[in-house]
């Protein structure tokens, strides 16, 4: 890299930093102006901007706030107070939005739940939130009905749209678009409480992460300067509304600026690019997988005559970033890393490739509240020196990052709401006696220019034969041989043998050479890191946010009676994938073959 390009990109850096830090500004625990306050000032400058565009329907700014003021009001009318809880089980929807805006107005917590639930998982995110009431949609009526004698205190249920419970829209109708006096939320302060945003459970029931007035407002101010969004731009959002990415970060960068929200019911790869093109989209908002999706289509006649110019979002793989650049001709989009309950988060403004942040030299002082601490994978814990403490790693180590919890914005740390959970994500007596950290539960590096890479889960690293395996790294090997369009690497033991061997779960998109695989796999990859065995799936497992589910995959493991997919292993006398059948699954677990 020239001095010129290291320059202007050192700049370029700065003034994005410049420009984030203007938009976020001095968000303190004792604030008094909360999200809805931001919310409301942004009407009034754009009462009549167009903020949705949904169904062959416009929504403008105005029209929102008066819905959301009809939600306030009534809400009021049915007793319910500041911190009281409302569970919102939606679809996406203009509606969505106003509802959790309009509880804002009066101080109550929306707890914004997967609208794909049903069962045990919904009657638990709805009772963990201690919910006075709930408000569903048509498409979630039938799951409601199933769960309504699990639910604890029994809470109203009111429908918008049709369905479970009793009807919303005519008391809605009958309720006040006036707003609903301050006085209402005046008592709160940026650390109470906004929203429940739920984990995605793909390890358990999810948690409910609890966030606050500041933290709702940090992130949904947070891509505004990245991407150098203003009133013009209208931003794609195809993603889910419960999810912190869309429907906080994306929504978020609209209203605060006076965008329009391109919004889709659910994200369709086939029908993506003549939304984006006809709508006029300028920014999108992705998840890694939905770009995988794109890559796998045929080609589309509008997909290089859109508009867009930018986005944001995380989870896009190396193996994939440029090939999605090139082929869809997207000048700059911003990756990014952090979790919706946590204190450690990077963006990488200037689009390096690969990398979910970038800490430069010369603010490292500024970000001592993150660290990267050595890491044993057996044990899944940071290593401890003979002193007690942790350790930093070196560049280009891979280590588990964390954030020190305090006070300041930046650095709170605010839990679930269940305790347990909470304390496992808390390391204590880190570098000093006393101190306490928020473990983020990935393995991360940092290079000597201050990139940062996301390296794996912890819990996805495995070890076989004494060797660190990292999923991510073999999936995105295994991704990229002919006929492979998804690959999902995890760790399965085998009886008589130390650590876990890998297994991946793929699906295709052509004929897979099983014949040839092994070597191509052989030359990319060290021998302890080569899938030992491979199912093919019909469609990937994935949850509502597209994050690929291997609990119930771990479980099953290679057994060939526990599943109906075709199964094929790394024959250690060929060199070779070879179908696995019963006998064949008999003599690896009574030990016959040596891998």
């Amino acid at each position: 890299m020239n001095v010129v390009t290291t320059l202007k990109r050192e700049f370029e850096t700065f003034m994005t930093l410049r420009r984030t830090l203007k938009w976020i500004g001095d968000i303190e625990p004792d604030s008094e102006q909360l999200v809805a306050d931001d919310l409301e000032a942004s009407v009034d400058k754009h009462r009549n901007n167009v903020v949705f565009r949904f169904q062959g329907q416009i929504t403008t700014y105005g029209e929102l706030d008066d819905r959301a003021n009809r939600i306030a009001n009534w809400a009021v009318d049915q007793g319910l107070k500041p911190g009281d809880a409302v569970s919102l089980f939606m679809g996406n929807c203009p509606d969505y939005v106003a509802v959790w805006f309009g509880l804002s107005k009066i101080g109550v917590v929306s707890a914004l739940i997967n609208s794909n639930l049903e069962g045990d998982g919904l009657a638990h995110c709805i009772n963990i939130a201690d919910s006075r009431a709930v408000i569903c949609g048509p498409e979630q009526a039938s799951a409601m009905a199933g769960v309504a004698n699990e639910l604890k205190d029994s809470p109203p249920v009111w429908n918008l749209g049709g369905g479970a419970g009793q009807d919303l829209e005519p008391a809605l109708e009958a309720s006040s678009a006036k707003r609903p006096d301050r006085s209402f939320r005046a008592h709160l302060r940026g650390k109470d409480l906004c929203l429940y945003v739920y984990t995605s459970g793909t390890t358990g029931l999810p948690k409910a992460a609890r966030l606050t007035q500041l933290r709702t407002q940090g992130m949904m101010r947070s891509f505004i300067a990245p991407c150098k969004t203003t009133a013009r731009d209208r931003v794609y959002i195809t993603l889910p509304l419960y999810h912190g990415t869309g429907g906080i970060c994306g929504v978020g960068m609209a209203l605060y600026t006076g965008a329009s929200i391109i919004l889709r019911d659910k994200f369709s790869a086939s029908k993506f690019w003549d939304d984006a093109t006809d709508e006029g989209a300028t920014v999108i908002v992705y998840i890694g997988e939905l770009c995988r999706y794109l890559l796998n289509q045929p080609p589309h006649p509008k997909e290089r005559s859109h508009r867009i110019r930018t986005g944001f979002g995380n989870g896009l793989r190396p193996e994939i970033w440029q090939d999605f650049l090139d082929r869809f001709n997207i000048p700059h989009l911003c990756e990014f890393y952090g979790s919706t309950e946590g204190n450690v988060s990077f963006a990488n403004y200037d689009g390096k490739v690969g990398a979910v942040g970038r800490i430069p030299g010369w603010l490292e002082s500024k970000f001592d509240n993150i660290a990267f601490v050595k890491f044993d994978i057996e044990s899944e814990e940071p290593i401890r020196n003979a002193d007690g403490f942790c350790e930093r790693t070196a560049p280009n180590e891979a280590g588990e990052a964390i954030g020190r919890i305090g006070d300041e914005a930046r650095m709170r740390f605010e839990g679930y709401n269940d305790e347990s959970a909470t304390n496992k994500k808390v390391l204590k007596n880190v570098f000093e006696e006393g101190d306490m950290w928020f473990r983020t539960g990935d393995l991360m590096r940092k290079d000597e220019h201050g990139y940062i890479y996301f390296v794996d889960r912890i819990g996805d690293t495995f070890r076989w034969k004494g060797e660190n395996v990292a999923t991510n790294e073999v999936s995105e090997v295994l991704s990229k041989a002919p006929g492979v369009s998804t690959a999902n690497v995890y760790g399965v033991p085998i009886p008589g043998t130390d650590g876990k061997a890998g297994m991946a779960a793929i699906t295709t998109d052509g004929e897979v050479d099983f014949d040839n695989l092994h070597a191509l796999l052989s030359e990319r990859l060290p021998s302890y890191a080569l899938p030992l065995f491979i199912r093919v799936q019909k469609e990937a497992e994935t949850t509502g946010t597209f994050k690929y589910r291997k609990v119930e995959l771990v479980e099953e493991g290679f057994d060939p009676d526990k599943m109906d997919d075709p199964i094929w292993f790394a024959h250690p006398d060929k060199k070779a994938y070879a179908p696995l059948n019963r006998d064949e699954y008999e003599t690896i677990v009574s030990g016959g073959y040596k891998f």
